[in-house]
């Protein structure tokens, strides 16, 4: 299966502020992600970025997921939202 490539393309000022989240933020996932968008966004395919763009290996799908997030919600669309995992079996 031939996968459709992606491309991210970016202002000036996207890109700033994706620089900005990739150095400076708090959450290490969250300057990963941004990471990974401007290695997409420079040319990168989201095969190269996942296989061998960041420290961890990722699986393709996910850098594909991150660049639809930021397309649809910018920098907020990188963070995990709540509500994800497990449910409590017991909830006092």
């Amino acid at each position: 299966m031939s996968r459709k490539a992606i491309s991210l393309p970016l202002t000036g000022e996207q890109t700033e502020e994706l620089e900005s989240v990739r150095d400076r933020d708090a959450r290490p996932y969250v300057r990963e992600r941004a990471a990974a968008l401007l290695k997409v966004a420079a040319g990168q395919s989201g095969l190269q970025v996942a296989t061998r763009g960041l420290l961890k290996p990722r699986d393709p799908d996910t850098i594909y997921q991150w660049v639809k997030r930021y397309e649809s919600e910018g920098v907020k669309g990188l963070i995990m939202r709540t509500g994800r995992g497990r449910k409590p079996a017991f909830f006092p």
